[in-house]
Parts: structure tokens; sequence; C-alpha cells
């Protein structure tokens, strides 16, 4: 019998969440997407040490900074050995509300890609779905270097990255579920606020509905999953990034995948029109998006301050 994983890929792309080159050799997905927390994750396991000292080889005088930015390309130069489309490689989440200095580091990851001979449509690089972060990817894919706009948690951050004609989004529908289940404490209800109900998916299918409905070409990327039935509930999303427990998990269960979400059937919807002041606005307004990106640029920084303490007292 087909496995829910089989399902699932009849419908949408699969791609890896993780920075383990074994885990991405033995699943095989199209894609795999990375950030700071996953490559800190990879880079404190033993047998990635070798890569990081092969790395850093001459490079030692570099400041810290760069010497990340050579990690974090080296991985994704690895993975994409490995893989058959793209690999995701995030900015510093330190630059998330400099326009300029995301631009230019941007550049700088695809020229340090380009030097290994990786071609830039075989990267996205991801930035944080800040106004700042967005108004970066709007002048980076008009110089051929595509984005994925990560820590997306609401309608305004996806509706102005389709209208600034961002590549792809990741919508995050764990830590939507996340706050909402920590918010309603002792009321929340587990059995009646999953699948379909769970208020991640419902996020991400909005979400995919507008921009199709729209007419827009910038992907939607369902990311940061707690559970196969999240996974299962976005069938039909153009691509899910899935942990490889997860992954596991669906392809040990058996059983029909029938297809969520589905672009021809979108209803129709307006071209965006999303100035700052409204962006900002409406952002603000959305208590959970708000907490949610803030946190997660946090994390993304101090895993970065990590992963560089790491990187200055290797051998």
């Amino acid at each position: 019998m087909t496995s829910r994983l089989d399902g699932l890929k009849q419908w949408t792309t699969i791609v890896a969440d993780t920075g383990d080159l074994a885990a991405i050799e033995r699943l095989r997905p199209r894609d795999a997407t990375t950030n700071p927390s996953l490559i800190l994750k990879a880079a404190q396991k033993p047998e990635y040490r070798p890569l990081l000292a092969d790395t850093l080889r001459g490079h030692r005088g570099e400041a810290t900074s760069a010497q990340l930015d050579r990690v974090l390309v080296a991985f994704g130069e690895r993975i994409l050995k490995l893989v058959a489309g793209r690999v995701s490689t995030e900015v510093d989440a330190r630059l998330s509300f400099d326009v300029r200095a995301t631009i230019e580091k941007a550049r700088h990851l695809v020229a340090l890609y380009e030097a290994l001979g990786v071609a830039r449509d075989r990267v996205l690089i991801k930035i944080a779905s800040t106004w700042e972060g967005i108004r970066a990817a709007e002048v980076l894919e008009r110089e051929g270097i595509h984005c994925n706009l990560t820590l997306l948690f609401s309608m305004p951050q996806a509706e102005a990255c389709a209208q600034a004609g961002v590549t792809l989004i990741s919508p995050f529908v764990g830590r939507i579920y996340d706050w909402h289940k920590k918010a309603a404490g002792s009321q929340w209800n587990e059995q009646a606020m999953s699948g379909a109900n769970d208020p991640g998916v419902q996020s991400v299918r909005s979400i995919f509905e507008r921009l199709k409905g729209g007419g827009y070409g910038t992907e939607v990327m369902g990311a940061s999953f707690r559970n196969v039935g999240q996974v299962l509930a976005l069938a039909g999303c153009d691509l899910l990034t899935i942990s490889p427990e997860l992954l596991d998990e669906l392809a040990t269960l058996t059983g029909a995948v029938p297809r969520a979400l589905d672009a021809a059937r979108a209803p129709a919807a307006p071209a965006i029109d999303l100035p700052e002041g409204h962006f900002r606005w409406r952002l603000n307004d959305d208590a959970m998006a708000t907490e949610k990106l803030a946190e997660g640029i946090r994390a993304f920084a101090a895993d970065t301050i990590k992963l560089e303490k790491i990187l200055s007292v290797l051998d």
C-alpha cells in the first residue's frame, strides 16, 4: 500500500527542513532549507567537524562573520550535491531591519556559491519577513537573486512579499499553532483544533488562496510543522518543508492523501496594494504575528552568535 509520504508527493513538492547531510542523503527530497538553528545543530555533531575545519582552512584571519558565511555556504554546497533542486541559506537575522546590509550580505552569499561553481538559480536567500527584509528581497529579485521570505505569520507579510515579486514565502504553521495553544490555556481543545481547524493550517490556506486567486507567482511553502496532521491538511500547497522526523513518520503511515489545496480552485482576488503604513499597522494589529516574528528573529540571532563562538575556537 502507498505510504502517506508518497501520497503527499502527488500534490506537493517535499523539502527537507534540516542541515543534517546524512538525513538529506537518506530522504532525497527535491529541495532543502536551512537556518542558523539547524546549522548550529549540525555543526555540533562530531562528524561535521572536518567540514568546518576544511572550510575555514586558510581563512582564519577573516572576521568571524565572514567565516560563518563560508560555513553556511559549505553546508549548502554539500546539500546541493544531494538534492536536484534548491537550497535555502539564511541572511544573518541581526540584519533584519537593515535593507542595505541585507542586500549586501545576500550578494556576498551568492558570490561565495558561484565561486564554488553553484549557479544562483539553485540558491534561495532566506530573509526575515520584516518590511525592510521584503524591500531588500525586491531589489535582489530584480538582480536574479531569488529569495525565501521566512518567519512569516500573517497575511500582510504574505501580500507584501507577493507585491514585491518574491520567489517563495515560508508561512509558519507550528509556531502559529503554539501561540494560539498557549493563549487559549486550559480552554484549548486539541481534538477540535486539529487538521483543517488548526490555526496554523488555516493561516497557510488563506495565504495560499489569496496569492493564487490574485494571480501571483510567489510560491507558498508551509513550514514549521508540529505533527503529520498539519502536514496532510496542507496537501496541495506548492511546497512543504518538513523535518526528517516527520518525513520518516509519514513514510511509515499508509492510506490515501486527499488534495486539500488547489490553486485552480482559489477564489479570484484583487491586485495587492499594500503601502508601508498599512503593512505596519496590520502587522502591529496582529499580536500573534508581531510576537512570533520578533521571537523568531531573536532566536535565530542567538543561534548565529552560538555558531560564531564554535567557529572562533575550532582547531
